[in-house]
């Protein structure tokens, strides 16, 4: 029997249950993983946007990662929200510390909504420290312009080819540059480059307003699949479970502003299988209790 591969996720909060630790946490368990996790921020956001955070103290940080690694085999970590220069320290330290070696970094800057999740001296950390020891990193474009040190501005699919070899020049092993901002095109380019080349993975955009959490649910998506499947495959794997969960996303009315993906899209029944499986049960269980 093939082991259940263990993922640890490290990142914020997101109590309306769209992005952050609650949607890695789902959509590990959506693809077959086992989810851990070890919180750097508690966030009070929802879908209409981030009201405040408290980063959590970095030993706390470390020592929820450690409480993990010491008992867990992890066999892969996603990075999210740090929060602050001093957790990048303390997690930086603990994946050297434990030698975990497949790691994808979510460089979470800014929310959905625009409010800002990270302190400004954290940036530098997660380019020095962070990058480095990273299997994948998955900015997208406003992240990767601050990773370089570039002002804000549109991009054209030229920049971001340009971009490739500067971001993959910080260490990560891999870079996926995602083309959701690349505005004035019907498809969804995002551009996977390692050290033999440059693979455009392409679909179709979804006019939905429920994007809250794709970021992290993309991320998130591809740590659970990387112990199964070499980086290629699982980045292709992770785009495809992303759309579908974008796709069926009009099935969920959770909040106002940029609602959730459906992270079991393809485990729950849909509402009308639901309905009829609901009154089946209720039918036998009538059947049983009158006999």
């Amino acid at each position: 029997m093939q082991t259940i591969p263990n993922i640890l996720t490290i990142a914020g909060t997101d109590p309306s249950g769209g992005a952050g630790i609650q949607a890695d946490i789902k959509t590990f368990s959506a693809l077959g993983a086992y989810a851990t996790s070890a919180i750097t921020a508690v966030v009070a956001q929802n879908t209409q946007g981030v009201r405040s955070y408290v980063a959590l103290e970095p030993a706390f940080v470390a020592d929820q990662i450690d409480a993990v690694c010491e008992d867990v085999r992890i066999d892969a970590v996603k990075i999210g929200m740090v929060a602050n220069a001093r957790i990048v320290e303390a997690i930086a330290g603990r994946l050297r510390r434990h030698e975990i070696g497949a790691v994808v970094l979510d460089p979470v800057m800014v929310a959905k909504s625009g409010d800002g999740l990270l302190d400004e001296d954290a940036v530098a950390a997660i380019r020095e420290l962070l990058v480095p020891l990273s299997t994948l990193i998955t900015p997208n474009l406003p992240e990767a312009g601050v990773l370089l040190g570039r002002a804000g501005g549109d991009w054209t699919s030229g920049d971001m080819q340009a971009a490739l070899p500067e971001l993959l020049s910080l260490g990560a092993k891999w870079v996926l540059l995602k083309g959701g901002h690349l505005a004035g095109s019907d498809e969804s380019n995002d551009l996977l480059h390692g050290s033999d080349g440059t693979i455009i993975l392409s679909a179709p955009r979804i006019a939905t307003r429920n994007d809250h959490g794709t970021g992290c649910t993309l991320s998130s998506a591809i740590a659970a699949l990387l112990p199964r499947y070499p980086v290629i495959e699982a980045v292709r794997l992770a785009k495809s479970y992303l759309h579908a969960a974008l796709a069926a996303s009009d099935q969920l009315d959770v909040g106002r502003g940029h609602g959730p993906l459906h992270h079991f899209h393809a485990l729950w029944p849909s509402p009308s299988h639901r309905t009829t499986a609901i009154s089946a049960h209720s039918d036998r269980a009538a059947r049983s209790g009158s006999g």
